[in-house]
């Protein structure tokens, strides 16, 4: 598989623009489109005889030219290649306010376990310490 992005001058993924994947040394590609977020997705079916094969890959007048690489013993792995066109397209993934977010519900969370935990010390303790005063008497 051969994914990635294509994104314009300001970071942001551009939608409907045509990306032409091809194996040059058989003469076989395709031409897919990018989603709205400038995500594209071309598969292969990819022979061990195709290790090292050269790839063109092709969007916005751009060309980037790799080789196939994969491990050939592994067979339970996907086949995948990254191709990015465009800058800011490495930045994609998550948005920032979902990590600090996800990371301000955690630290709350783990604020009001230990505070219930502190709480429950201190109760035994007290309940403790009423029993042995009651034993002393």
């Amino acid at each position: 598989m051969v994914e990635g992005y294509v994104c314009g001058q300001d970071g942001k993924g551009l939608s409907n623009t045509d990306v032409l994947v091809k194996d040059t040394r058989v003469s076989y590609g395709q031409v897919v489109r990018t989603d709205g977020d400038g995500y594209y997705k071309a598969m292969f079916h990819l022979h061990n005889d195709n290790l090292g094969d050269p790839l063109l890959v092709e969007a916005k007048g751009e060309q980037q030219n790799l080789k196939v690489e994969f491990d050939p013993k592994d067979l339970e792995s996907e086949r995948k290649i990254r191709v990015n066109f465009g800058t800011g397209c490495e930045a994609h993934g998550p948005p920032a306010w979902l990590w600090w977010g996800s990371g301000a519900v955690f630290a709350i969370a783990t604020g009001i376990i230990g505070m219930k935990f502190v709480r429950s010390q201190r109760k035994q303790e007290r309940v403790k310490a009423k029993s042995l005063g009651k034993r002393k008497s």
